[in-house]
């Protein structure tokens, strides 16, 4: 049961990296709301790197920001959240695999391998905290400036970049809480053995007894 649920987590894993990949890469954050166009022949939208415009003829143009540090805060937030959320959902896919029940790598032993699989758990749910976090961020300044009667700019809706980010910080989450809930907690050790001690008032020996193991036992030792 539990190499399925690391199975499990460790695909979810991947599925998510896959689309945190394309929700970086996607060029839909944002939509031009088509409220303030007359017609629907034109559109416009923007990602992390870049803006495009687009017509009913399939025309699509492109331009990549040509600035860094004249953009806004949020939108280098943003890039840098979705970066480290790429690079820890790698390093946890790796990690993931050297821990899995199901992988024999020299002498590694079992409990050793619960720690590494831990360790890949906890990295795919820092990684979609991550790219969560910058989804929701964006998502948030959209919804600001949409309804905001002050900006004077155009107004965006949300894209499918942001709901790809969603999905795969969801995945994210839930492989690395699988892949968590199949290390069991270390089994505590048995007590010591306690002895006690009796003493012979009337001059004899004196006797130790060892405390039995368990409270249906009848066995007694004597020294």
């Amino acid at each position: 049961m539990a190499v399925c649920l690391q199975v499990l987590g460790l695909v979810l894993g991947i599925v998510s990296w896959c689309l945190q990949s394309s929700s970086t890469s996607s060029l839909k954050w944002k939509l031009r709301s088509q409220a303030e166009t007359v017609t629907s022949s034109s559109w416009q939208f923007e990602g992390l790197w870049m803006s495009c415009a687009a017509t009913s003829l399939g025309s699509v143009q492109c331009s990549r920001f040509k600035t860094v540090l004249g953009l806004p805060a949020h939108l280098q937030a943003c890039r840098a959240l979705m970066i480290i959320s790429l690079i820890l959902g790698l390093a946890s896919i790796v990690v993931t695999v050297l821990g899995l029940k199901c992988t024999k790598i020299g002498r590694m032993s079992e409990k050793v391998k619960e720690q590494i699989a831990l360790s890949g758990g906890l990295l795919f749910i820092l990684s979609g905290v991550f790219s969560l976090i910058a989804v929701s961020w964006y998502a948030a300044r959209v919804i600001n400036d949409f309804y905001d009667p002050f900006h004077s700019g155009m107004k965006f809706e949300l894209g499918t970049g942001l709901f790809l980010g969603w999905a795969a910080s969801g995945l994210a989450i839930l492989g690395g809480s699988l892949l968590c809930c199949t290390c069991r907690r270390s089994s505590s050790t048995p007590p010591a053995r306690q002895f006690s001690f009796y003493s012979n008032t009337s001059g004899g020996h004196s006797i130790y007894k060892a405390a039995p193991a368990f409270e249906n036992s009848s066995s007694k030792a004597y020294v």
